[in-house]
């Protein structure tokens, strides 16, 4: 049996199978996990349609089901992987929650954090980008022009 390679491309694949979930449940196809050594302790996708709630994004999810796993409110050991860039909203949770990495995909050039505030993350907060960007933005515009 193969050993597995815990990679940013390997997490980022698990955040790209909740996008797809969302997609299944004509969400926006957003998904991230959380990831602390190595092991994922949280999973999410949008549901803002299905749970009606507008903060209902994945990484607010992720941020809520890691913080439960983990027993506290900081997940400063921890990196979320999302298929794409978090929004203001969800770039303030990551900056309470004190997150020590963060990787997402595509850019949003319409409602991404660094449009508006890009210091709204957490000043020890990594943060990388371009790990399947193209599949997830792809996944995203073919969404929207069904929607349309």
């Amino acid at each position: 049996m193969d050993k597995i390679e815990f990679t940013d491309k390997y997490f980022m694949k698990q955040a790209f199978a909740e996008a797809l979930k969302a997609l299944e449940k004509n969400e926006v196809p957003v998904g991230a996990v959380v990831v602390c050594n190595n092991q994922i302790i949280a999973r999410a996708h949008n549901m803002t349609e299905t749970l009606k709630d507008v903060t209902a994004h994945a990484e607010m999810l992720a941020i809520t089901a890691a913080t439960e796993y983990l027993g506290g409110k900081y997940l400063n050991n921890c990196t979320l992987y999302v298929t794409l860039e978090p929004c203001s909203m969800c770039a303030g949770a990551l900056n309470w929650a004190q997150i020590g990495r963060i990787v997402y995909a595509a850019g949003d050039e319409k409602r991404g954090y660094t449009l508006f505030r890009p210091k709204l993350i957490h000043p020890k907060t990594e943060v990388s980008s371009g790990i399947m960007a193209v599949e997830s933005k792809e996944i995203i515009v073919d969404f929207f022009k069904k929607k349309r």
